[in-house]
Formats: C-alpha cells, structure tokens, sequence
C-alpha cells in the first residue's frame, strides 16, 4: 500500500481489490474517498471509471475496509502511563507482582512518584493485595501510587500518605486496607500532580498511537476532577485536534455544568459516579456482597441526578453517569424520570444521556432506558475478565446475581442504543476483542450477533455523541475507516436456530471476520480519520 497522506492534505483516493464492509453494497469490492468523507462505494468492474481521476489508488491486495472503531470510554492519560510504565494487569500472583515493583523503582531512580496500574487480587493465590509495609520495602520507601485494575482503589507506600495532609481522616481510609473513595481521589491527585506536562502529553500521544494501530478513529475520554485534572483534559483536546491520530471527544464528569461546557466537554458526563465498582466492593447493590458484609458505596441520589439531567438538557449538552450496581442504576433511573416529568419525556431522550458501565440491570431499569432515551455505554471485556461461574462477579455476588450482569441482548430487543468502550487502562484497548467478547458472553442469554456487537462499536459510538450520518461506509458520510489483514468473512449470530457460520451471498449480508474463540484476530494494516492517515502498519 501507499505510503500515509500528511496531515491536512486532503486527496481523492480509490481503493479497490477487497472487501468493503458496508450496508450501501454488501458485496462492494472499491471505494472512493474525497474531502474527506466516502465519495462512492460499489464493485471492482465499476472502480475501473474512477481510476484516471483520483489521487491515489489503493490496491487493497484482499484486504478488508471496515468503519474506523470508537472505543466509547477511554482514559486517555492513564492509559499511556499504562502502556510505558508499570503494568501488573497481567501478574499471575502477588510475588510476581512483588518483582514487578522493585524492577520498576530500581529502573527509576529520578521519578519523584512511582505510578503503576493493574494488580488484581482475585486472580492471585491467596487473593489479597500488597501490604503497605511491602510496598514500602519494595520501593524503598520512596512514594508509590498503584491502582487495582478497576481504578476503584488503590494501594500505595507511607512516603504517599506523609504527602497528603488529613488522608487518614478522610472517607475510604481504613488501616491496611486499600484506599477508596476521598482518600483514594485524594492520592490519585498528588500522584498524578507530580507527572510533568511533557510526561503527560507524551503519554497522551502513546495512547492515541496505539489506538490508531488497532484501528480505533475515535476515542471518547472520560475525565472529570475526581479522575485527571483540568489541565489534563484541556491538554488531550488539544492534542487531538492538531490532527494526527484518533479523534477525540472529551467528557468532563461534574455537576458544575458551565464548567464543563467552558473546558470544551460534549457533556457533563462520563465517569460521574452514582457509586464504585464490584471488584472494589463499592458499585452499590440493593442486596449485599456475598464475599462482604455490606451492599457498597452510593455517592448520588435520585434528585442530584434529577438536576444535573435538567441542567444540562437545558444546556444542550449531555448528562452521564458513572452507575454499575443495581440501586445505583435504580437512582440514575429514578432521576432521568424525574427530570423527564418537569422537561418533558420527548427533550430528554433527544438529548441522548449516557451511562457508563451499567452492568447490574434488571428487566424493570432495561426498559426504563429504552423509554428514557438513554445509551448505554457498555464494556464487553469486563465480561470476559471476571465473568463466568467462578469468575470475580461470581466471588463478589454469588452465581445467581453473577449471571445476570451486562445482557447486551436483553438490551437490544429493548430498543435501548449501545456504544462499546473498554475503560482502558481497565481493560485493554482492543476492539475486535470487545465485539468477540459480545458475541461469545458468558452467559448465552446475553450474547448478541457479531454483527449487532460490530455496529455498537462504531456507529454505536457515532449515536452516542449525537451523529447518526457516521460509522458506516456509505456516500456522505466521514471518512473514518480501517483496513484489515484477516481471513474468510462470515456471518455469526448467537442463536443455534440461526446459521452462526454462513457465506452465502444470497443473504445479502455484509460478512466480517470469524470471531470465534480461539482464532486469530484481524490485524490493522492502515486506519484513516477523515481521510487523513493516522496510522500505517510497517513494511505494509
């Protein structure tokens, strides 16, 4: 393939000799790109009337052409911290964990704060996590901030806490324990306070590069005062919009809705907590834990979520709440009505808010989202990390409540729209990944279609920011798109009454690649965001 066009160059390009993954032609062989946005798409015999007029020519060589991804809940910052820094998503137990550490200090003796991510007790023999005393031992006493893999806690070194005047006073300090809530939000603020502007952008590119290699166009960032800062947020905005990588639309996570509004948010929204996260103990149940003797953490009621629905809806901008616990997402549900009943239902669902997570849904909060317009912005690969009978929902919930979390079909025959994300750094930016995470769910009753996971994943992520002309290859819209190394296309759906494998072309459906457990996964050859190359795979 040719080589990438440079940023801000716009030119009419013709691709042709693949497959074009798209709903105008469903056996489209070319297309053709112009200013931007898909210009034409159709078969190989009628691209030969193109080819003396365009630019550039791409001979796809079998490839695959697929809309760009939007992974819909991303942490952009985080994530590259992640990516360059210390990553104990993947350590098998607490003493791998433990050599991971003293590594990782031992190799930065001139950072003044250690910052790592992604340990996981419930994986580990003996489950617990590292004792502060450990901690402090490993480093040398120096300050460390390490998340657990939902970022709903964290663990850190006495030098942290000397940092952070009255944390031990503070709401989620228990002795020994790791830190939640104030405390956690507390030393999350100094630790990342002490990353310099040049770590932090570099950070932010690191992401955003490797986002672009999976064949992601878009990224929703999901910030907020309780999560990154100000600074961070205005930052990765600006970053973006120079134009040479994903595109990013940034969610502010806070009542101040002015605030959100003057930073440049799309919403007021994101991560604005109704309660914590299972693996923490702090989503809020109306039952309690079957591994604790409480029912979690709710931070909003219904009539916080009430004015912050009728404050931004009569901003214009987007509400959105952070809500994984069935009471939390009774009171999310409670809320949006609320403020439905004084703006009236037809204003709030045109507004289209959000909710993040929303895992612990029932028949009753389903088809309340699908009456209240709300999108339900969902993360398949949490599934597929801590789902199952004897997974992390099981052990925090017991197998009955266990089996009921994220019903991503339940939730389309409501009518309710999904925007797939992955909460990077929690789980990892990996979007065939998520749809396969979908189509095979642990619980049967949940899986959805290859296809219905696919569209969720892009033009899902289009709907939910408000754009219903995007994340689909058809003539006038973006010229968002992927190119994609991978085998034979075929149809998979969930159901056994319906073919799961089918290269019949007189189904007249698009096919996409074989997800199935156990097979490769397409590799990204070249990502495109509005017609410009953000990303080229080497010696492609």
């Amino acid at each position: 393939m040719s080589e990438s066009v440079p940023p801000g160059e716009h030119r009419t390009v013709l691709l042709r000799g693949g497959d074009v993954h798209s709903p105008a032609d469903p056996f489209a062989t070319a297309m053709v790109v112009e200013r931007g946005h898909i210009a034409w798409v159709g078969s190989e015999g009628a691209a030969d009337a193109f080819a003396s007029g365009v630019d550039e020519v791409v001979d796809l060589e079998g490839a695959l052409v697929t809309p760009a991804f939007v992974d819909a809940h991303v942490h952009t910052t985080a994530t590259g911290l992640a990516l360059s820094g210390l990553d104990l998503s993947d350590a098998r137990s607490l003493a791998e964990a433990a050599d991971r550490i003293r590594a990782y200090a031992a190799a930065r003796p001139a950072d003044r704060i250690l910052i790592g991510h992604g340990w996981d007790a419930a994986r580990w023999p003996g489950q617990r996590p590292p004792l502060r005393a450990e901690l402090d031992e490993l480093t040398g006493g120096r300050p460390l901030y390490l998340t657990r893999i939902d970022v709903h806690s964290a663990v850190v070194t006495t030098a942290l806490l000397d940092l952070v005047p009255g944390v031990r006073a503070m709401s989620g300090f228990r002795d020994g324990e790791p830190l939640t809530g104030d405390a956690h939000h507390a030393v999350r603020s100094a630790a990342y306070a002490a990353v310099s502007t040049e770590q932090r952008a570099e950070a932010q590119r690191l992401a955003l590069r490797h986002a672009a290699s999976l064949g992601i166009g878009t990224v929703h960032e999901c910030a907020g005062p309780e999560i990154s800062s100000e600074d961070d947020f205005t930052g990765l905005l600006k970053t973006a919009a120079e134009g040479h990588g994903p595109r990013v639309v940034g969610y502010w996570a806070d009542t101040d809705v002015e605030r959100a509004h003057a930073l440049g948010a799309a919403g007021a929204a994101g991560d604005l907590f109704a309660d914590g996260s299972l693996g923490s103990h702090t989503a809020c149940l109306h039952e309690p834990y079957a591994d604790a003797a409480h029912s979690g953490v709710a931070h909003l009621d219904a009539a916080t979520v009430a004015a912050h629905v009728t404050a931004c809806t009569e901003a214009g901008i987007q509400a959105g709440f952070h809500a994984i616990g069935d009471h939390a997402i009774g009171k999310v549900v409670e809320g949006v009505r609320a403020a439905a009943d004084v703006l009236g239902l037809a204003r709030v669902r045109a507004a289209r808010h959000r909710v993040e997570h929303a895992e612990m849904l029932t028949p009753e909060t389903v088809a309340a989202f699908a009456e209240l317009g709300l999108t339900a912005s969902v993360q398949p690969a949490f599934d597929a990390a801590w789902g199952g009978d004897t997974g992390m929902y099981a052990q925090r919930l017991g197998v009955e409540r266990a089996r009921t979390l994220n019903p991503y079909a339940a939730l389309l025959r409501a009518g309710v729209p999904l925007a797939f994300g992955s909460d990077s750094p929690v789980t990892p930016l990996d979007p065939w990944g998520t749809v396969r995470a979908a189509a095979f769910h642990h619980t049967p009753d949940h899986r959805i279609s290859v296809r219905a996971a696919f569209t969720a994943h892009t033009r899902g992520g289009w709907r939910a920011i408000g754009r219903d002309d995007a994340g689909t290859l058809v003539p006038g819209a973006p010229a968002d798109y992927a190119i994609w190394r991978t085998g034979e296309l075929v149809v998979q759906a969930p159901d056994d009454r319906v073919a799961r494998w089918s290269t019949d072309p007189r189904s007249g459906t698009p096919g996409l690649p074989d997800l199935t457990p156990g097979t490769a996964l397409p590799v990204c050859l070249r990502t495109v965001v509005f017609g410009q190359t953000v990303y080229m795979r080497p010696n492609e």
